[in-house]
Formats: structure tokens, sequence, C-alpha cells
């Protein structure tokens, strides 16, 4: 007999068991958690980061590009417009410049990219690339880390302010923007995601995918971790010449 596709409820569930493959749990962020990291590690985590932010609302419009449907693409066009702003809101990249600026990272230098790791940015734009050349729907998916979004952003609300005192309050901002927005998004995803992924195969497809996009952030640390706490950054052990 073959096997039957789970219901609603039942995939959900799977999806959301994968929360204990978010980055949350890595060292890192644990780390972060515990108001362990210096300002220079703060300073690293916030500089790599930026990359991704910036390259989150190109995500969105490759995705919006692919599909053909616009009732989607009227709702994902908010996504957009989360990041880039408008004309009444700064949206979250400048949003994200003054945390730099509240860790102590200039605009400029955080614009040139010269802090981002090789890690960071190959894991980066592998998650572009996915989603440039992914069935819409396959694109949807793998926004779905957003389920897990708002513990972690609440975390930082939480020891931010009392772990890094030197962090200029405005400065989390961003965190506070993401809690609602994540949540609402998700929403939308989530629905797309338990209506389209029907069948035995597409259900195992849509775990895989995003266990790709955990994959993505979780390398992301990795990077990060080993450049600024295990003081391993890329190719240290090179002498360069004089």
């Amino acid at each position: 007999m073959s096997q039957q596709p789970g219901n609603g409820d039942e995939f959900e569930a799977r999806l959301r068991a994968l929360g204990r493959r978010y980055h949350i749990h890595h060292p890192y962020h644990r780390m972060m958690a515990a108001g362990e990291l210096n300002p220079e590690q703060i300073r690293g985590w916030v500089a790599n980061r930026f990359y991704y932010q910036v390259m989150i609302p190109r995500k969105d419009a490759v995705l919006m590009a692919n599909c053909p449907d616009r009732a989607t693409r009227r709702l994902w066009l908010q996504r957009l417009l989360d990041h880039d702003g408008d004309s009444n809101d700064e949206g979250g990249i400048d949003a994200w410049l003054r945390l730099g600026e509240a860790c102590g990272l200039g605009r400029e230098e955080l614009w040139s990219q010269q802090r981002v790791l090789p890690g960071v940015r190959f894991a980066v734009d592998a998650y572009y690339r996915f989603v440039r050349d992914a069935e819409w729907h396959e694109g949807i998916c793998s926004s779905l880390t957003e389920l897990f979004a708002p513990t972690i952003h609440r975390q930082r609300l939480e020891n931010w302010p009392r772990d890094y005192p030197w962090i200029e309050s405005s400065g989390l901002d961003y965190f506070r923007r993401r809690v609602s927005q994540a949540s609402r998004d998700v929403e939308h995803g989530l629905a797309v995601t338990l209506q389209w992924f029907d069948t035995v195969e597409k259900q195992q497809r849509a775990l895989e995918i995003v266990q790709f996009k955990l994959d993505v952030l979780w390398s992301m640390l990795d990077a990060m971790y080993l450049a600024y706490v295990l003081d391993m950054p890329p190719y240290f052990s090179i002498a360069e010449p004089e």
C-alpha cells in the first residue's frame, strides 16, 4: 500500500519540528544570548548579517518575477517594501544600518561589505540562486524558517539591553519590527506551502527545502565562529608577503 501524504496539521507539525535545527541553537548564537560575545564579535555578526539583509529584497524580487499569480505577487510585494522601505517607512535595511551605528560600525563600512566573510557570502548567494532558479512555490517554502524567527528576535530584545548596554537601544528597532512582520509573513508562506505540497513526494521536498535554508543560516554562523571565536579568519594560516 502506498504511503499517504500527511494532512495539513501533520505536515505543519513536521515543518515546525525542524526548529530544533534553527540557528538559535548554534554555539555563536548561544554565546550571544548568554551575553558572552565581545564588541568585536557583535560587530562581526552585524556586518556579516547585513549582507543577508541586503540580499533578501533581491531574493523576493526574483521570486515575484517567477510567480505568475497576481494575488501572490501583491502579498509578496510587502516583504520587499519591508526591507527596502518606501516614502513612509525607512525599511529593514536602514534599520539594520542604525543597528550597525549603535554597535560602532559606519554606514559606509557596512555598505562596502569589506567585513563579509567568504563563507557567509557563499551561503547567502546560494540561497539567492536557489530562489532565482526554483519553482516559485518552492521559493516560498524556503522562507519558512520565519516560523522560528519571532522567538530569536524577542530573545535579542530581552537580553541585549541587559548584556550589551553599550549598544544604543534605538539600534534594536530592526528586531522590534521583525517580531510582527515575521509572524505576518509566515501566515501567507505557510498557507501556500500547505496547499501546494500535497503529496508524499512534495512534502518530503518541502522538508528538504526548509532544511536547506536552515543549512544556510547555520553555515553563516559557522564562518563567524571560526573567524571571531576561534580566531581563524579566512587564510589565517597563510603568511602574506611583506
